[in-house]
């Protein structure tokens, strides 16, 4: 599939100008996060998933989680991803996306949230991300005749504030008999765990993205700080360092990148969240994504001394974010578990041709 590159720079050019790291973390107030979300909705970003027929941009999946990478480089805080989800799902359901913010879930293995059949939505969502920050959210639910598609006002939901280890809101959402502003069967192919693969794609570039910027500024460090009267650069050790970095960097956006394509090529040629190559491609991009910013955050920590972690320090502020997107849409755990599951119930001999097709 055909990556949109205009949209794209349009993406990264915007995120520069209203977004740039070193600024938000300068920034007196949070009035750029206004700026920034008037930018993303008149660039169209919102909407990058959503069918032309129905108002969208349509750029395509692969695009559309392009645009999550370059905003991990950038450690965006707010509801971008969600958002893109949130559309395309509508989209896919055949309804029309609001304006504004949308949270998307549910986020987390556990969480039960079900339709009546007076068609009221009811249960918990117990880490819905940016909940608090948004005025719809979009939930797959399992009702009395299989999974629905609805959008739901948050204004209707009781929310209980809550943090992620970025100091983001992960809040906790009760539903109680709210009724829904449209709903729609999930379409074919559609699984109970669609949003969280959808969700751990997301996170997965923006992981990856995080890691990009995290291992560029490190190797800027590295050549610029000096020790013994010389760059730190020229040390064994630390060469060793940026050299792992570097290669948990590449097999990440190499994981990300391969679960983004798969969604775009499986999803289009009509095949659905129950098939095992795409199971394949975005747990293990999740799973290996996870790992590396665990291991990535603690060599750049690292290298970068006291200094690194410092609320002024942008590395920071990436490494924060990093860590808490793998707990988002199930962790590395949860997935490995899965993905065993999957293996195992398919049989050894199915293995290498599974393996062999992607």
């Amino acid at each position: 599939m055909q990556v949109d590159t205009i949209v794209l720079d349009s993406a990264e050019r915007l995120f520069q100008d209203v977004a740039d790291i070193q600024s938000v973390v300068s920034a007196k107030n949070t009035s750029w996060k206004e700026k920034l979300w008037s930018g993303i909705e008149e660039n169209g970003l919102n909407i990058a998933a959503v069918p032309e027929c129905l108002g969208g941009a349509e750029i395509g999946l692969q695009s559309a989680l392009g645009i999550l990478r370059i905003a991990g480089r950038m450690a965006l805080s707010a509801p971008l991803a969600e958002t893109i989800l949130a559309g395309w799902m509508l989209g896919a359901a055949g309804l029309t996306a609001p304006t504004g913010k949308i949270a998307f879930g549910p986020a987390r293995f556990g969480d039960g949230i079900f339709m009546k059949l007076d068609g009221t939505v009811s249960g918990r969502a117990s880490h819905l991300p940016f909940a608090s920050e948004c005025s719809h959210a979009v939930l797959l639910v399992q009702g009395h005749q299989g999974l629905s598609v609805v959008l739901v006002p948050l204004a209707d939901a009781q929310i209980t504030s809550r943090q992620s280890l970025a100091y983001e809101p992960l809040d906790h959402v009760t539903f109680k008999d709210v009724q829904p502003v449209a709903s729609a069967a999930a379409p074919a192919g559609f699984d109970k765990d669609t949003a969280l693969l959808m969700g751990a794609a997301a996170r997965s570039m923006q992981i990856a993205g995080a890691m990009e910027k995290i291992l560029a500024i490190t190797m800027d460090y590295a050549t610029q700080r000096k020790a013994f009267e010389r760059t730190i650069s020229k040390f064994q050790a630390v060469q060793h360092g940026i050299a792992q970095l570097a290669g948990e960097v590449a097999v990440s956006l190499s994981a990300a990148e391969s679960a983004a394509e798969a969604l775009d090529s499986l999803l289009g040629a009509g095949r659905g969240f129950d098939d095992p190559e795409l199971q394949l491609e975005v747990m293990s991009a999740k799973i290996r994504v996870s790992t590396a910013i665990r291991k990535g955050a603690a060599i750049a920590h690292q290298l970068h001394g006291a200094i690194g972690v410092t609320n002024e320090h942008i590395l920071h502020r990436l490494t924060l974010r990093g860590l808490a997107w793998r707990d988002d849409y199930g962790n590395e755990s949860q997935w490995s578990e899965k993905l065993g599951t999957l293996i195992c119930g398919r049989g050894a001999e199915a293995l290498w041709p599974l393996l062999s097709t992607r």
